[in-house]
């Protein structure tokens, strides 16, 4: 019987072209399977067979786990207290296994058994394939629809399948049986029963590989790609750098008559295209993803990230787009939040934002609202700038002497030392759960408390655009937090 069952091995190993320890681990997996049929409930069973001989033994198989998590499954898990019983040394996570009579490979069931083997097979073939696949180092799944999943589609390629989900499909693209269909493969899914080559033709990443295929100079590296920023099916923004002076990025990515960024769009279900001119100056950058709007000024605001962009009332809707598209993605393409706005709105904003420093420097400088009106003609916005700029600049001001000048900064200095106190006062009345939170940071301690969140409540029952504006991140990292404040919640 041993030798009929090396026999077998040899056979379906040259058969299905693999190796022989993958089919000696589906006769394994066989002989397992009718063991714990025998034994019922949940026990785990272990076999090995020799590889020479063909000789097989049987395990009865308890994985040992921590005394206080209790036993989940009586039938293959065994207390560390009482593993330790039979084995001084061992720890959670290993097992204890017992010799048990092992079942003649007659009383399998031939079928049984073959269902088994070959299912093994398949996906030892199946794994094969995928790993022959990707070790191309394709980016782009190439394929024809094979069949509709539960809305998904799954495409053929050769031997390959893959998976494209109906939220990485375009927009009322209508795709049938037997057509021909391009993704960017995202990944692979293994817990995904069937193809588990993850595609999409809504990424961001889809049209940076469509330019790629399209556009030679980027696959010579003449031409990059920084960002993509989608709506699928309906408009796009690319951020493009080149990395020679001769070549002129966007009119590159356009092509002859708009050849190359037609090829995309085609592709895309003609989804427009803005090309934008990639800046290491932020706002530089910023101007340029809000094409086609003209923009008259830029606030930056490094401390939110953010950006107050003006444009006459002409440009006010181009600039924001339909449904606030235009401004999004300039956002999602940048990764600076953006603030668009008409002359009369920046100048309100100015007036009130310059109230809340006169009020500031009145109070704080103990002087009066003239004094405190030049200093914001000067370009002064804090009490640190009063206090530490540079004393020769401060002495540039006409209206102020010396004595005036050494008088200002030592009163900022004693305000700021004094506002400091206070911040400490508040940041000891946060709580130890508020400040434990996984990503929270000192300053953001600070401004938590400057808005009175001094508990993990407190924080939950923000709302994500009263986190952004108290703390000055973005809207994706403030749900997260307040997510993470929440959870305690549905334990």
């Amino acid at each position: 019987m041993n030798r009929e069952l090396l026999m077998l091995v040899d056979a379906i190993s040259r058969e299905k072209s693999v190796e022989r320890d993958v089919v000696f681990g589906a006769v394994e997996a066989a002989l397992a399977s009718a063991t714990k049929k025998l034994y019922g409930g949940e026990v785990d069973i272990r076999v090995s067979v020799d590889r020479d001989s063909g000789a097989y033994e049987t395990f009865r198989r308890w994985h040992v786990v921590p005394n206080e998590a209790g036993l989940q499954n009586a039938d293959a898990e065994i207390l560390l207290f009482e593993a330790q019983e039979q084995i001084a040394d061992i720890e959670v996570e290993d097992h204890i296994e017992e010799p048990i009579d092992s079942v003649p490979i007659g009383r399998i069931g031939a079928q049984a058994a073959k269902q088994v083997i070959l299912q093994k097979i398949r996906d030892a073939e199946r794994e094969q394939l995928l790993n022959d696949f990707l070790s191309r180092g394709e980016k782009i799944f190439m394929g024809t629809v094979k069949r509709l999943d539960k809305g998904d589609i799954i495409a053929e390629s050769g031997r390959i399948e893959g998976r494209l989900k109906r939220g990485e499909m375009i927009p009322k693209e209508n795709l049938r049986t037997g057509d021909r269909v391009r993704a960017v493969i995202l990944g692979i899914d293994p817990t995904q029963r069937g193809p588990q080559i993850m595609l999409s033709r809504s990424s961001p990443e889809f049209m940076k590989e469509l330019f790629a295929q399209e556009v030679p100079e980027i696959e010579q590296g003449l031409l990059e790609i920084k960002s993509c920023a989608r709506d699928a099916g309906s408009r796009a923004k690319i951020a493009v750098l080149s990395h020679d002076k001769r070549v002129d990025p966007i009119g590159t990515c356009v092509g002859v008559r708009g050849s190359r960024v037609n090829g995309v769009t085609n592709e895309l279900a003609g989804e427009r295209v803005d090309i934008v001119l990639w800046s290491e100056d932020p706002a530089q950058f910023v101007i340029g993803a809000l094409a086609p709007a003209n923009v008259q000024s830029i606030v930056v605001d490094e401390e939110r990230h953010a950006m107050d962009v003006v444009v006459d009332e002409e440009n006010l809707a181009i600039a924001i787009g339909r449904g606030g598209q235009n401004v999004r993605l300039a956002s999602e393409l940048t990764g600076w939040r953006i603030n668009i706005m008409s002359a009369e709105e920046s100048a309100a904003k100015h007036e009130i934002e310059s109230e809340s420093v006169r009020k500031l420097f009145v109070d704080k400088l103990d002087v009066d609202a003239e004094v405190a009106d030049i200093l914001i003609a000067e370009g002064f916005t804090s009490l640190e700038e009063v206090a530490y700029v540079p004393m020769q600049e401060m002495l540039e001001i006409e209206a102020f002497d010396e004595d005036t000048v050494n008088e200002l900064r030592t009163r900022a200095k004693d305000a700021l030392l004094t506002m400091e106190i206070a911040r400490e006062e508040k940041v000891e009345e946060v709580s130890q759960d508020l400040r434990d939170l996984d990503g929270m940071t000192p300053e953001l301690v600070a401004k938590l408390a400057d808005g009175n969140i001094h508990t993990r409540d407190d924080l939950a029952d923000l709302a994500v655009d009263e986190l952004v504006e108290l703390a000055g991140m973005d809207e994706a990292a403030a749900r997260a937090m307040i997510m993470k404040a929440r959870e305690h919640w549905f334990v």
